[in-house]
């Protein structure tokens, strides 16, 4: 008991420096972010910053956006890669980058579709 009453006070004290320091961490905008802070993310979220970002990219207004769920899939994983290749460049350039590769090859693909007809 009396050894409780020695380390708690350290493991508080511990716990609530790291809380201190953890908050003093300057938050960047995502709009702000380089390849790296993107990669940083835990791969479950990153679908959903690409998510924010297409809807964000369209005038800068989430609402002003359709959300084109299979190009986000087709995209997610090609911005994974060349954020990987460049961790220093803006998330920005290669989202916008990466997109416009997508956007693409839908446009190719309507085409052929519509040449088939």
């Amino acid at each position: 008991m009396k050894s409780m009453r020695f380390i708690l006070p350290f493991i508080i004290l511990g716990v609530a420096s790291s809380a201190v320091v953890a908050d003093q961490h300057k938050k960047k905008p995502a709009k702000d972010w380089t390849c790296a802070d993107f990669i940083a993310i835990d791969d479950q979220y990153k679908p959903k910053v690409v998510y924010w970002a297409t809807a964000y990219s369209k005038h800068g207004k989430p609402e002003a956006a359709v959300l084109d769920i299979e190009g986000t899939e087709k995209v997610t994983p090609m911005i994974v890669t060349a954020c990987t290749n460049a961790p220093n460049d803006s998330f920005w350039k290669k989202f916008k980058e990466e997109w416009h590769k997508v956007d693409k090859d839908t446009k190719d693909e309507m085409k052929k579709m519509k040449d088939k007809m």
